[in-house]
């Protein structure tokens, strides 16, 4: 399952998405914005984003209505990944640390911050960050915070840093200058890529239905509803 960046489905989720569709898997992006309420701006983005960020436990909900729908949609509940790009890459740390039924989470350039008001448990799926060795939206302090964590937890987690990248890097669409903090790192968002693919081969190796894959997206009608699947 993949978690857009804070602009909503955006081209480069719904591109990731049909990549690994055509590698053989049940590929889902789920909208935690829901319908309707597509932001037309950063100002906006950031103002929903935000708000999640805030109410993680709301944020977690979302999550978990979208998981429902990937199973439903045919995908087997014992051998899920979440990915996220930004701020759904921090929705995927969020599926791990609320142990959701998914075999390991990917966040590519994520917000590793936590909710500090919820005690530290143990995190059970395994756990994979691509982060830009250069991004300074991350602070550092928030950076071993978030190892500490890991520690803490004992979580099997990886973290991989990035030359040369800073916020965004996977996403071509960024821009190509890293001075404004969010650009496109063509070397980074192919090795990230393949770290991820990587990661995949262990949680699910042998798995694969390459038969029945297909993307679909999911969009909730409200913060208690939710839109039909649709398949793409």
């Amino acid at each position: 399952m993949i978690l857009p960046a804070w602009m909503g489905i955006d081209k480069h989720a719904s591109e990731s998405a049909e990549q690994l569709a055509k590698l053989g898997y049940y590929t889902f992006v789920a909208d935690i914005y829901g319908e309707g309420n597509v932001p037309k701006n950063t100002a906006e983005a950031g103002k929903q984003a935000g708000y999640y960020k805030s109410h993680v436990d709301e944020y977690r909900k979302r999550i978990q209505l979208a998981l429902d729908q990937l199973v439903k949609a045919g995908a087997n509940p014992d051998k899920i990944a979440v990915i996220g790009y930004c701020f759904g890459g921090t929705g995927a740390l969020e599926a791990a640390r609320a142990n959701m039924n998914v075999k390991g989470v990917v966040s590519f350039h994520g917000g590793l911050a936590r909710d500090t008001t919820k005690t530290t448990s143990s995190i059970l799926p395994k756990v994979l960050v691509c982060h830009g060795a250069d991004d300074f939206f991350i602070p550092q302090d928030e950076i071993i915070s978030f190892q500490q964590e890991m520690r803490t937890s004992k979580a099997d987690w990886q973290m991989n840093y990035y030359a040369n990248a800073v916020h965004s890097f996977t996403d071509p669409t960024a821009g190509n200058d890293p001075t404004k903090g969010v650009a496109y790192n063509e070397k980074a968002a192919k090795r990230s890529w393949k770290a991820m693919l990587d990661f995949f081969d262990e949680l699910f190796i042998n798995s694969l239905f390459t038969s029945n894959a297909f993307f679909i997206y999911y969009q909730p009608t409200t913060h208690q509803g939710q839109k039909p699947l649709e398949r793409i």
